[in-house]
């Protein structure tokens, strides 16, 4: 399974936590970024994700690199997005790092989701009731 993807259909946290297997990692940590509600005091419908497919993966696999780089102790790194129309409550992205021990790996996702929302091709639409708006993930 690649550990670095752009799909359509719902994320599976499992799935992705599965493709860290490894027998010697003793921690897995993991963000998961789902459809809010509301933002900035409007009720949202849904979203849209747009991206760049081939651009998109490259630079989430840039986004690995960097945070093995690093934090060497940092032994996978996975990163699943969704596009497509999301629901308020669905998964839009999934993070995980796996590491011999727990310690620097909260630093190290921190740092990854930073990153790919200043440089990964991703951009969405906010659908509110009483209208919308594309955004860069940027």
């Amino acid at each position: 399974m690649a550990l670095f993807e752009i799909v359509r259909d719902p994320i599976s946290v499992d799935d992705v936590v599965g493709r860290l297997a490894d027998p010697a990692v003793g921690a897995v940590t993991t963000f998961v970024g789902v459809v809010r509600g509301t933002t900035g005091g409007r009720e949202t419908r849904y979203l849209e994700y747009e991206a760049y497919p081939e651009m998109a993966l490259k630079t989430l696999s840039q986004v690995g690199g960097e945070v093995q780089e690093r934090w060497p102790e940092v032994r996978q790194v996975a990163i699943v997005h969704r596009v497509g129309r999301l629901q308020v409550g669905e998964t839009a992205i999934v993070i995980a790092l796996s590491a011999a021990h727990r310690r620097q790996t909260f630093d190290a996702l921190h740092y990854a989701i930073d990153r790919i929302k200043e440089i990964v091709p991703i951009w969405k639409r906010e659908v509110w009731a009483d209208g919308s708006e594309w955004k860069s993930e940027q």
